[in-house]
């Protein structure tokens, strides 16, 4: 049967016309891509089961993210583009449109097996590594691979010392005096002006095993942040899970990020490479090292060993180098 056609109109008026593919519509392609650069820009304070709160010319905004950003795209810290409603009204909702470049991103892996890294905070300045001088007793395992990750992240560190009534720090100081990373020592009731100095202008990540003092130390520091307290339990020496999810508190003069006491810190991420940055003076000589040399005490004819025979490096900086690399492959 031959379609039949309305009169000089085109058109097939058979019964087989309707089960023809209708045509396809579809939007003409452009490499224009969205300019969000004129939307408000919010930094990250928390993150809650897919709500992202953002703190935006003072106040609170909870956001939703824009369905093409990753799953890992939006952390703590993150500077972000926001459009929708940015009120901050209670029930209204805005949409995270972007994330500006990061500056630095404090990462860890969930074990030295790990391949997938875990970014923890964005845009810290520096890390406050929290170590209780007792009750729970220093670990200086722990200390070193978040030293490790420190470097790595480009964040600059600082030894926090708690509970300084209970122990002396001097053991810690002698021990971490050769990588010139500086320290405070607090203890309970104590002035905390020193701290703050070290705080102003900064955005300070402060990172610890759990039982360490970290939420002691914020409330301290910013009278009703609330964050929540626990105790050493006896029997194992380990402090109690208090702060389960980073969080941003602003200072008068820059930022404090709380985060979720860690019992492990991989660094499966971390080359040797990355740590020999942080030793200007290893990294120099290195260069005369022989191809595939891996800079360890058994390493043969390594170039660091020679540089310290002939006076022209001091022992302990390669020692501290060697102790941290060491905490990088779990030794």
């Amino acid at each position: 049967m031959s379609p039949r056609r309305l009169a000089g109109s085109g058109i097939d008026t058979s019964d087989d016309a309707a089960f023809d593919r209708p045509r396809r519509h579809t939007r003409p392609r452009t490499k224009r891509r969205p300019d969000y650069s004129g939307l408000p820009l919010g930094r990250v304070i928390t993150v809650d089961r897919g709500r992202y709160t953002c703190r935006v010319d003072g106040h609170d905004v909870v956001a939703a993210k824009a369905r093409g950003l990753g799953r890992k795209s939006v952390i703590v810290g993150d500077l972000v583009r926001l459009d929708g409603d940015t009120s901050g009204v209670e029930g209204t909702l805005a949409r995270i449109a972007r994330t500006e470049e990061r500056r630095t991103v404090l990462r860890r892996t969930a074990d030295d097996t790990d391949p997938f890294e875990r970014p923890i905070v964005a845009n810290a300045d520096q890390i406050f590594i929290v170590t209780a001088l007792a009750d729970p007793p220093p670990r200086v395992g722990m200390i070193d691979r978040i030293l490790v990750a420190a470097y790595d992240a480009g964040v600059e560190p600082v030894l926090c010392l708690t509970k300084s009534d209970l122990a002396p720090d001097d053991d810690l100081r002698r021990l971490y005096a050769a990588l010139d990373v500086p320290v405070v020592t607090t203890r309970p009731g104590q002035d905390l002006a020193p701290v703050h100095e070290v705080l102003a202008g900064r955005t300070t990540v402060l990172v610890g095993h759990s039982g360490v003092g970290k939420s002691t130390l914020i409330n301290a520091l910013v009278p009703g942040a609330g964050r929540a307290t626990g105790e050493v339990n006896d029997v194992t020496g380990r402090g109690r899970h208090t702060s389960t999810s980073a969080m941003a508190i602003e200072l008068d003069d820059g930022w404090i990020i709380d985060t979720p006491g860690v019992r492990s810190f991989g660094l499966s991420h971390v080359t040797a490479e990355r740590i020999l940055e942080a030793f200007p003076d290893l990294e120099e000589v290195t260069g005369a090292c022989p191809r595939g040399c891996d800079h360890s005490a058994d390493a043969p004819e390594c170039a660091l060993d020679d540089a310290v025979a002939r006076g022209a490096l001091a022992a302990v900086r390669l020692e501290s180098f060697r102790r941290l690399d060491a905490a990088r492959l779990g030794r």
